[in-house]
């Protein structure tokens, strides 16, 4: 059996609106399964511990795992600050919940690299995947200036960070690659990807 990591919390971010979807993307369904529970099983063979962080707990009391409101809400950067506030772990891995394809290889190999950095995060063509990613906890006061600025973009936190950033090539070898950063904003969107059965 493939030892859990106990220096990285699993951190699903619950926060979203789900406001272009018209419904709860967490509890869409791939192959019978909500996207949430997807992504909660993956985490679950990777980390020794996983939260919640965002509103509307209720949605998730049947799971049994801690939920933190957001100290800022409104924004993703808001959620990886409070995750950041309340981990007991030198790092996080943090997601999305609207993730059809989350990928144990994909995980695995970015949390290997966490070792002197910041953050290890994706790049492809189309830019940085900040929410399927890891972050040292001691980032947490850099993140909560850019809050407090009112600057809630996650990719400029970047510039100041010691990032290794992991391109997508070296990721698509991997079992369910470029797939594990696939997410769903609207009901199309979804349709397409599930009927496909890729992005």
């Amino acid at each position: 059996m493939v030892q859990k990591e106990t220096d990285v919390t699993g951190v699903i971010l619950v926060g979203g609106k789900s406001r272009r979807m018209g419904m709860d993307k967490a509890f869409l369904e791939v192959e019978g399964t909500p996207l949430f529970e997807r992504l909660l099983a993956v985490f679950r063979e990777i980390f020794a511990r996983t939260v919640l962080v965002g509103g509307q707990a209720e949605r998730f009391a049947r799971y049994g795992l801690t939920c933190h409101p957001d100290i800022h809400p409104g924004s993703a950067l808001g959620g990886l600050y409070t995750a950041l506030v309340h981990a007991d772990t030198p790092y996080i891995f943090v997601s999305a919940c609207d993730l059809p394809f989350p990928s144990n290889a994909v995980a695995r190999r970015l949390v290997a690299l966490r070792k002197g950095y910041d953050a290890v995060v994706a790049r492809g063509d189309v830019g940085f995947e900040p929410l399927f990613a890891l972050y040292a906890t001691r980032c947490r006061d850099k993140v909560r200036l850019f809050l407090e600025s009112g600057n809630l973009c996650i990719f400029d936190l970047y510039p100041g960070m010691n990032i290794r950033v992991v391109p997508m090539a070296e990721l698509a070898r991997l079992d369910g690659g470029e797939r594990a950063f696939v997410n769903v904003n609207t009901p199309e969107e979804f349709r397409r990807i599930i009927g496909e059965g890729r992005p």
